[in-house]
């Protein structure tokens, strides 16, 4: 029994929902759901009604409820305690990460981070191959490195779930994944230009299928990638998380799956700032 189980439970009694609970915590509802029914073992009986269209609080979660609440705020007062105490409660968060990576999965962890720590200044460092990011960590550019796990680390490094590639073909094809890559063998690729670390991934997983992306079109800019697959120009292979929200184009998942494992490395142990950041990403479950 944790007190994230009991924010957990909170916050789907007070949205009356697991789908809107789990966007509001930056979790998926797999694993929202996961932690309830763990927190009910615990507990030996149901605390939630699951409904249809709502969820709803059964006789034993009504008793508990209050305590609960109270739990979690005597949780905060004693963090807020002690941040001020070790100085968590202000200072400055050096982060270097992959443009992949603060084109879709970040920038919400940020949004909770700020939320949590919002006297804790945030300075951002983003590279375009895991292996500048490696190099920069090893300088001790960053409090904290997040991209794909690098070769050769030797520093702190902690898993943080996975990164799941799917691939884009135009707006209206009339294809449903799984797909393989070998498929598109023959045709011109949207790819990445040299240098940045998506081309040389790309380039990787093709060659492990047997053939090698010839470019129709490349381009600088990671966020492009996928917009110029979806308008006809070429399949593209593209993290899932970098689409954005009015995408058009058709995005299929792979078989066999690609992706790649994220983690966050330091050149040393962590500080408890950057400590408390990467627990944050931890909680976030990607892909995991």
């Amino acid at each position: 029994m944790t007190l994230r189980q009991f924010e957990y439970l909170v916050t789907v009694v007070d949205e009356g929902s697991f789908t809107r609970a789990a966007e509001l915590l930056h979790v998926s509802q797999p694993a929202l759901s996961h932690q309830i029914r763990a927190l009910e073992r615990s507990v030996g009986t149901p605390l939630l009604d699951r409904l249809p269209r709502a969820v709803r609080l059964t006789p034993a979660g009504r008793a508990w409820l209050p305590f609960a609440r109270a739990a979690l705020a005597a949780a905060e007062r004693a963090t807020t305690a002690a941040r001020r105490a070790s100085g968590m409660e202000c200072g400055e968060l050096h982060v270097a990460t992959v443009y992949s990576l603060t084109l879709g999965a970040l920038p919400p962890l940020l949004r909770k981070w700020r939320a949590l720590h919002p006297e804790v200044r945030i300075r951002l460092y983003e590279h375009r191959h895991v292996d500048e990011l490696r190099e920069a960590m090893a300088t001790g550019q960053a409090d904290v490195g997040i991209g794909p796990k690098p070769f050769e680390w030797s520093g702190y490094c902690r898993r943080l779930g996975v990164e799941e590639f799917v691939l884009v073909l135009p707006a209206g094809t009339d294809r449903e994944g799984p797909v393989d890559l070998c498929e598109f063998a023959d045709q011109g690729w949207v790819l990445p230009a040299p240098g940045n670390g998506l081309a040389d991934f790309v380039a990787e997983v093709c060659r492990e299928r047997g053939f090698q992306p010839w470019a129709a079109v490349r381009t600088e800019q990671t966020a492009t990638v996928p917009v110029l697959a979806a308008a006809g120009l070429g399949p593209a292979l593209v993290p899932r998380n970098v689409l954005p929200e009015t995408f058009d184009g058709v995005a299929l998942r792979t078989d066999p799956p690609v992706s790649r494992v994220l983690a966050a490395i330091s050149a040393k142990e962590p500080d408890p700032l950057a400590t408390a950041f990467i627990e944050l990403l931890e909680e976030a479950g990607w892909g995991t």
